[in-house]
């Protein structure tokens, strides 16, 4: 299967021009025969805290305008929107896996980014999601998320794609890549990290998106600029790393009794 990871800019809280300006990288990722493109945490409005100004109800309109582009080019399409509760809780921060078919998986970011003080203004998730893709099982996180090995951990035997979108400050950049890497090699998984570029909120980004295969390897990588990168992942190919480097099984029957 191929991915599209659509590294992009992005107008400050200003969901309708964002989602105007994605929209040709979006369709482009599907003319280049992507069967599922990948967009940054809070595609629509940055990674704003101000959460009962941006935040949108479920069906909003950038969570339809992603279910309309899926259905329109036919693939998969993936980036975290900031949505109300219908329960009347506090916002969060929804990663939302869109299908052709009309389909619509949701993830509540688990780790609100405290430093930023993300916690304030949205409420955590409480559960992972692993979705199905053309064959290929994809595990679902966003940005703050890719610090906590101890989650990403117990999905890896389900798990053939790690799917992370963000906005992750240039100044941390090393701390990205590096982490995206470990994220891959431990797990023995593709892993396939978006994240913006440009500046919003006072802070600037360098993208520094990056696909990494099973051990490691980077399939594509690029920074400073909005672009699009490609990669084919394989199921089979996550397979015969794991039968040939019996890392997983290792680390679960290892540990102390």
């Amino acid at each position: 299967m191929k991915i599209a990871a659509i590294q992009h800019d992005i107008v400050w809280e200003d969901g309708e021009a964002t989602r105007s300006h994605v929209e040709p990288m979006v369709a482009a990722a599907a003319a280049s025969g992507a069967r599922l493109a990948v967009l940054t945490e809070m595609f629509a409005t940055g990674f704003s805290l101000e959460a009962e100004r941006i935040a949108e109800v479920e069906d909003g309109p950038t969570s339809t305008w992603l279910c309309r582009q899926a259905a329109e080019h036919g693939l998969w399409l993936y980036g975290s929107v900031p949505e109300r509760r219908p329960d009347g809780g506090r916002p969060r921060n929804v990663g939302i896996l869109a299908g052709p078919d009309g389909s619509m998986h949701r993830y509540a970011k688990i780790h609100p980014f405290t430093y930023a003080r993300e916690h304030e203004s949205y409420d955590a998730g409480d559960r992972t999601v692993t979705v199905e893709v053309d064959g290929v099982r994809c595990s679902l996180f966003v940005c703050y998320d890719l610090r906590f090995a101890d989650d990403w951990w117990p999905l890896a035997p389900s798990t053939d794609v790690y799917l992370c979108c963000a906005n992750w400050p240039e100044s941390r950049r090393a701390h990205w890549i590096a982490l995206l890497q470990a994220r891959a090699i431990e797990n023995q998984a593709y892993v396939v990290g978006v994240n913006r570029v440009g500046e919003g909120g006072g802070l600037s980004y360098s993208g520094d998106s990056r696909i990494f295969d099973p051990l490691g390897e980077m399939l594509a990588g690029a920074a400073r600029t909005e672009t699009i990168l490609f990669a084919d992942v394989d199921p089979a190919e996550v397979v015969k790393v794991r039968d040939r480097f019996r890392f997983l099984q290792d680390r679960r029957t290892g540990a102390p009794s």
